[in-house]
């Protein structure tokens, strides 16, 4: 990272995958192609994972790759998501996200924490403030609950946002 300023990196554990001999139960795959030469990620520059036309989903780290498996089951029955990953949070790309809530008419906001001031919560805010004549359904937060973190793993399941629990809110925005 290339900053003046103090930066905070933050990395989800089940996105790390597995290398070698060494195997992590519900890891992501992170294989993918690696430039030979230096590149860098702007800071405050989002990426949109998937185009879509129905409804805007946003996530951040592990959710980003929940979205695009509840967009890929949702294609199935002809419901078109656009998922967004911000990649940066601070600075926040809000022209990306505005652009596709103008477009879709709908918002899915995915957040591992707990709803009570969560980043959902900001996003939410923010589209309600500069956006909201665009929207054509309520914003939807799929959050985890207002409570502690379990740690037995089934309820863990429960807890966090999983692909159902995606798709469930986007067919409550289209209802």
């Amino acid at each position: 990272m290339r900053d003046d300023n103090p930066v905070l990196f933050f990395e989800h554990k089940l996105l790390y995958g597995s290398k070698g001999p060494r195997t992590e139960k519900g890891a992501l795959s992170p294989i993918g192609e690696v430039p030979e030469e230096e590149y860098l990620i702007p800071f405050g520059q989002a990426v949109i994972r998937r185009e879509g036309t129905d409804v805007t989903i946003i996530g951040k780290l592990l959710t980003v790759y929940r979205a695009l498996a509840a967009a890929d089951t949702l294609a199935e029955e002809g419901i078109s998501c656009e998922v967004i990953d911000p990649r940066t949070l601070v600075p926040f790309d809000e022209e990306t996200l505005l652009k596709s809530v103008q477009k879709t008419g709908r918002l899915v906001i995915v957040d591992e924490c707990p709803r009570t001031g969560s980043w959902a919560n900001s996003v939410a805010a923010l589209v309600a403030e500069k956006a909201l004549e665009y929207l054509d359904a309520p914003i939807q937060r799929v959050t985890a609950p207002d409570a502690p973190a379990p740690f037995s793993p089934p309820l863990e399941h429960e807890y966090v946002p999983t692909e159902a629990h995606v798709i469930a809110a986007v067919r409550r925005t289209l209802q």
